[in-house]
């Protein structure tokens, strides 16, 4: 199953490579679409075009399989390192003590003065509205 996968992530690979190949060279070298076959410029060009690309992508996959190890070396120096910085982290910091009191904050809202009432207003000074 996973060999499955395998191929077909690469033959979709390939055919990405492949279209975009074809995009660029269609797109450079056909000028004339009068004719059902490629003039000699058209062929030419095209010959080139292809050639520069597979050339190219050929030298880009050699840097690849040339540089490759060392990146994922380094990544797993990196990784290693992290990992073993991890266990010095938890010793270096201690938890609080589930025992220990928690700190109060001080609220902005005042206690309110039990003493101190609003007046009351008897209902025979109480006006009534002009409109009743």
């Amino acid at each position: 199953m996973e060999q499955d996968q395998q191929q077909m992530r690469n033959l979709r690979d390939f055919l990405l490579v492949y279209n975009k190949m074809t995009d660029i060279c269609f797109s450079r070298c056909a000028s004339n679409l009068n004719y059902r076959t490629l003039t000699m410029d058209e062929e030419s060009c095209l010959d080139s075009c292809a050639g520069k690309l597979i050339r190219s992508n050929h030298r880009l996959m050699g840097a690849y399989v040339k540089l490759m190890p060392t990146i994922v070396q380094r990544r797993l120096a990196e990784y290693e390192k992290k990992a073993g910085e991890l266990p010095q982290a938890a010793e270096g910091t201690s938890l609080p003590d589930s025992n220990a009191p928690l700190p109060i904050q001080q609220s902005n809202l005042q206690p309110a003065d039990t003493n101190q009432q609003a007046p009351i207003t008897p209902p025979s000074e109480v006006t009534a509205s002009p409109g009743s």
